[in-house]
């Protein structure tokens, strides 16, 4: 079984993924795999272009015993059997970013695309498996034991709860 962990840059996806992976679990990270797919560059957006259908391609030859957890913010374009989002609330993602050091235009841009539910959007035109995790506020340690009830007990779907369109208004 295959299962995106997506969301927007700096939700927490790298931590997650690390003490999962620290916990057992096989977990490929996209940021390794990338270059593979990269068909440009967009300088305006200052990121890579990646060829999504080729990496799906890739993505559906893997043939993996058991759970293999696929990390990054394009996982959820991918075939995958359910989809893990992981959310945070614009004020606290602009935190998250500027510790990065990323730019303040490409931190406009993520916040605005958090707040539209740009990536549920995307991952719903794919997928009917889809799981919503806010991480505003929340440990690593909490959020993997919300992710671990999910992985074991493949609960319905559940999303569309979390709703930062308030906060475009300020």
């Amino acid at each position: 079984m295959k299962i995106a962990l997506t969301g927007t840059p700096g939700v927490g996806k790298s931590k997650v993924a690390d003490l999962l992976e620290k916990m057992g679990y096989k977990v490929l990270r996209l940021e390794k795999i990338t270059d593979n797919f990269v068909i440009g560059y967009d300088k305006r957006r200052q990121s890579k272009i990646v060829d999504e259908e080729l990496m799906d391609e890739y993505i559906k030859r893997i043939r993996e015993k058991g759970l293999l957890i696929i990390e990054g913010h394009l996982s959820h374009l991918l075939s995958v059997d359910g989809v893990i989002l992981l959310r945070c609330h614009p004020n606290e993602l602009k935190k998250r970013l500027r510790k990065k050091r990323w730019n303040e235009k490409k931190i406009k841009e993520n916040l605005e695309a958090e707040a539209l539910d740009i990536i549920l959007e995307r991952a719903l035109e794919r997928h009917e498996k889809i799981w919503e995790i806010d991480t505003t506020g929340k440990s690593v340690e909490e959020v993997v034991s919300e992710i671990e009830k999910i992985l074991k007990e493949m609960p319905p779907p559940y999303y569309g709860k979390i709703d930062y369109s308030n906060w475009l208004m300020r």
